[in-house]
């Protein structure tokens, strides 16, 4: 069998954001529009803290409005919502992210829907849920991680993805619900797996396009693949990695890399596939929702 494909996540998300930056840029110059991404961090989280200052820097670099609103733990939810609704009436502002997890004393789903549908870049609000559910992709803001996991799927396999089997093993709100929303939308025949399924090998073994977003390192083996599948990893796990010395850790993805790269026709690495994807596609959605708000039709999709 030919050499894998190996989807790299970075370059492809460079080619996102470069497109991005220029169509900013236009905007800027011939409607006086400048793109705001606003970001509330509540808490001291490590891993939320670098999201949070890359999220800014790739703002920055795009060409946007970064602004940044860092508040200690013990915030109270109140005053997380009253933050969100002033977001919600600055106009300066066109994206609203609130970085998860929140301290376990605001209610993560009172902010998340208080964040008005056309500023919601994370895609969580019902309203854009209920959007991209109908199929109404043009009107809705699309979470992150699954449009990015459908464009690697595309430059692996081309534009059309019409008549693919895929298969999701996965079912959160976040990733599985949706990436599944919008492979149906290009026409793939799609089915959702997960802890329940019966014979999920066997399931897995029939995809042409296989979506790996279970939360469980090293969970999809090598000989689930079928020879010349698209493998697209959402999963990043930190497991120990004592080679590397006393209390060392790595980051593995959901698919067992080193077995599935042997069948596969396209993976995705992890680190490097879809994660930087998800950040490109979060500028993606603010530049569009600032197009929207200022009454302008949207540009040609980016993937």
């Amino acid at each position: 069998m030919a050499e894998p494909m190996i989807i790299d996540g970075k370059v492809v998300a460079a080619s996102v954001t470069d497109e991005i930056s220029a169509r900013a840029q236009r905007l800027e110059q011939e409607a006086g529009v400048k793109p705001g991404l606003a970001v509330v961090l509540v808490g001291e989280d490590p891993a939320s803290q670098v999201y949070v200052k890359s999220k800014g820097r790739m703002a920055e670099k795009c060409g946007f409005n970064s602004i940044q609103h860092t508040l200690p733990v013990e915030t109270s939810e109140e005053d997380v919502l009253r933050l969100v609704g002033e977001l919600n009436n600055d106009s300066a502002v066109h994206g609203i992210l609130v970085q998860l997890p929140l301290p376990k004393h605001i209610d993560e789903g009172k902010v998340l829907q208080l964040i008005k549908p056309e500023k919601d870049v994370d895609g969580f609000h019902p309203v854009n849920v209920g959007l991209l559910g109908a199929g109404q992709t043009d009107r809705a803001l699309v979470p992150c991680t699954p449009a990015g996991s459908v464009l690697l799927a595309k430059r692996a396999l081309g534009a059309d993805l019409s008549g693919k089997n895929a298969v999701v093993i996965g079912r959160s709100n976040i990733v599985g619900k949706p990436v599944a929303q919008l492979l149906l939308q290009e026409n793939c025949t799609v089915t959702i797996a997960h802890s329940r399924t019966v014979d999920l090998p066997g399931v897995v073994r029939g995809a042409d396009i296989v979506v790996a977003a279970v939360g469980r390192p090293n969970f999809v083996k090598g000989d689930w693949i079928k020879e010349g599948a698209t493998v697209i990893d959402v999963g990043i796990n930190r497991i120990p990695a004592p080679e590397k010395g006393e209390g060392k850790t790595r980051l593995v993805g959901d698919v067992d890399y080193a077995e599935a790269v042997e069948r596969a026709g396209a993976i995705t690495p992890v680190p490097g596939g879809v994660g930087p994807m998800t950040i490109a596609m979060l500028m993606a959605n603010t530049l569009t929702a600032a197009r929207r708000q200022a009454g302008l039709k949207d540009e040609a999709p980016l993937f």
